[in-house]
């Protein structure tokens, strides 16, 4: 751990995970489990591409924009674009720093013009929400914008076997990819008003679970009682991270970061580019047509060894050409896997090195994903 456990914020499951044996370990600023006895990430990775996997991701931030307006102003700082999605939808966006490097990626629920829910990472919830309140500051906007990091549980029911269990549970199935419902449930003889959301960072199809912090306790024992009779079972972040990787999906912290542009990181996608105004859109949109210094590619391991983060792609004579963002063995391919910035003239299907430790692990540039997308199933 990079923390003092102590001085670490705990979710409102810490307990569950410890007496059912997880890993703790920082994460964000919490502490949250890694792996689980019985198996450890490979097992956990394999239960979610041939079963079902319960991730419990409540370290996520929480916020909220509400009042008229809401979906305006935030339309006028996240980067892609809210007017290509309905209410009842989900989107992945961006918050920018006007050199249009990466703040935070985050899943935008939008609910009506007047009220938009937002779902960035741990560590940034602060820095999102005050970089929002600067911005309607600037505006003179009257929205409202609250921070409810820790009012919220959010769950993620991952793999082939999902449908089966949120219809074991009686939660609401959105049947479009980026759609989601509010819904309130009968759980444990209990009536619990919840958020779910056809998405998920593994590939597979699934869903997300937002439940009151305090309703997280009845919500998840159904939900894992469940996954165990699909012949699923809980998973930790080791596991989550290495799912993500074999898809290319980026980590704030690794791909994406305030030193790495979205044109970079190649989640131009996420970009409203026809857009009167995002922060960032001067800065991006120069380099989009300027080119860029660097891109993302795959890396697909040919040698035996395992890929790390922060090691130097080498060409074949040995000079340094990019660095790696990820790296993990991909427990599907059972080959190792990477994620890389890399100049620009470097080519799908070039021979390449990584230095590892001063031995040289050779790889092959690919296009992500490594893995089969399975998320619209």
């Amino acid at each position: 751990m990079s923390e003092n456990s102590a001085e670490l914020l705990q979710g409102p499951l810490h307990q569950w995970h410890v007496d059912h044996g997880a890993k703790m370990a920082e994460f964000g600023g919490w502490l949250m489990p890694l792996q689980y006895d019985g198996g450890g990430v490979v097992a956990e990775h394999t239960a979610v591409r041939t079963a079902v996997g319960l991730f419990d991701v409540s370290h996520l931030g929480k916020a909220e924009i509400r009042g008229a307006g809401a979906v305006a102003f935030a339309n006028s700082c996240l980067s892609n674009d809210l007017g290509r999605i309905a209410p009842g939808s989900a989107q992945y966006t961006l918050a920018l720093t006007e050199e249009g490097t990466v703040t935070d990626d985050l899943i935008a629920y939008l609910r009506s013009d007047e009220d938009l829910f937002l779902i960035p990472n741990a560590a940034n919830t602060t820095a999102v929400v005050a970089a929002l309140e600067d911005a309607r500051a600037s505006a003179g906007a009257s929205v409202e914008i609250e921070n409810l990091h820790r009012k919220f549980g959010v769950f993620a029911v991952q793999g082939p076997a999902a449908n089966a269990v949120m219809a074991a549970v009686g939660l609401p199935q959105p049947s479009d990819y980026m759609s989601f419902v509010d819904a309130t449930v009968s759980i444990g003889g209990q009536d619990i008003a919840l958020t779910v959301c056809r998405t998920g960072y593994t590939g597979e199809i699934g869903y997300e679970v937002v439940p009151a912090w305090a309703d997280t306790a009845v919500v998840w024992a159904a939900l894992a009682e469940a996954v165990e009779q699909a012949g699923g079972r809980p998973a930790g972040l080791g596991a989550r991270d290495t799912l993500r990787t074999e898809m290319g999906y980026a980590l704030h912290g690794h791909e994406l970061s305030t030193e790495i542009t979205a044109v970079e990181a190649g989640v131009g996608w996420a970009v409203g580019w026809k857009k009167d105004a995002f922060w960032g859109k001067e800065a991006l949109t120069r380099q989009k047509a300027d080119g860029a210094p660097r891109k993302s590619v795959g890396l697909l391991a040919t040698d035996r060894g395992v890929p790390r983060a922060d090691v130097d792609v080498l060409d074949a004579d040995g000079a340094v050409v990019g660095r790696t963002t990820s790296g993990t063995f991909s427990p599907t391919l059972g080959n190792g896997v990477a994620l890389a910035l890399v100049d620009p003239a470097v080519q799908l299907g070039d021979a390449l090195a990584l230095d590892i430790r001063g031995r040289r692990l050779g790889v092959t540039v690919v296009k992500p994903p490594f893995v089969q997308v399975n998320v619209k199933a």
